[in-house]
């Protein structure tokens, strides 16, 4: 069982130096912002929206609000004609004045910098909290599963499960804390570029020759196995 872990360990960690050598300029959130106050902001409003069309919103948001009284003090309406462009725009303008109106009063208008604060804010879950976490004052407290953590993590086989909490776990059990961010950014980084939800790109992948749904890998050792048949039907 030991050794189980053992290689487990060790074949996630030839995942991760792989992926951080290959994407060492991407391993950070892809939203766009200029402090803290924004950070939390473009987190929040993230969720069932790609970055582009986060930062599409937010570009003209943070140049109307800096801050979170700001936020607090804004009607609903307002904020939601702002939001428009976002997924779910009016819950996240709900859950924008409301967490700004908490952060106001409870941490003297602070972004909060532990998980159990962040998440007892409207809007903010386990993945949210994560990257606020990190990008914003580099703790580790978790791993940030998103779509493409999902989708690389399954088919590299670092995880069984498709449920992010669970994800989140399996991946926690196979990497040092230390890394725990990279992790999540570098995952994102090669479901962005080669390892897509609804298309593998198998051929120009990093991890192709030892990733255990690689179709380059899968024809490598079907070749292999040809050989083999051949070598041993000749010595018959």
């Amino acid at each position: 069982m030991e050794e189980t872990e053992s290689a487990k360990k060790g074949y996630a960690k030839k995942i991760l130096e792989r992926l951080k050598r290959k994407y060492k300029s991407e391993l950070h959130t892809h939203l766009n912002y200029s402090n803290l106050t924004q950070l939390f902001v473009a987190a929040l409003l993230s969720p069932q929206c790609t970055d582009t069309q986060t930062n599409k919103v937010t570009s003209e948001l943070f140049a109307r609000f800096s801050t979170f009284k700001d936020y607090a003090n804004a009607s609903t309406k307002t904020l939601q004609k702002y939001l428009s462009g976002l997924n779910y725009y009016k819950t996240k303008a709900k859950h924008l004045k409301l967490a700004s109106k908490i952060i106001i009063e409870q941490y003297n208008g602070r972004v909060p910098k532990s998980m159990k604060e962040l998440t007892a804010l409207p809007g903010i879950g386990r993945k949210v909290a994560n990257v606020i976490l990190h990008e914003g004052f580099g703790i580790n407290e978790g791993i940030a599963v998103d779509t493409h953590v999902k989708t690389t993590a399954y088919r590299l086989g670092l995880t069984k499960s498709k449920k992010p909490e669970e994800i989140e776990k399996d991946l926690m059990s196979l990497f040092p804390k230390r890394e725990w961010g990279n992790v999540s950014n570098a995952l994102i980084a090669l479901g962005r570029d080669t390892c897509k939800a609804r298309k593998k790109e198998c051929e120009r992948c990093v991890l192709n020759d030892i990733c255990q749904s690689s179709i380059t890998r899968g024809r490598r050792i079907q070749a292999a196995k040809e050989i083999t048949k051949e070598k041993a039907k000749a010595e018959d």
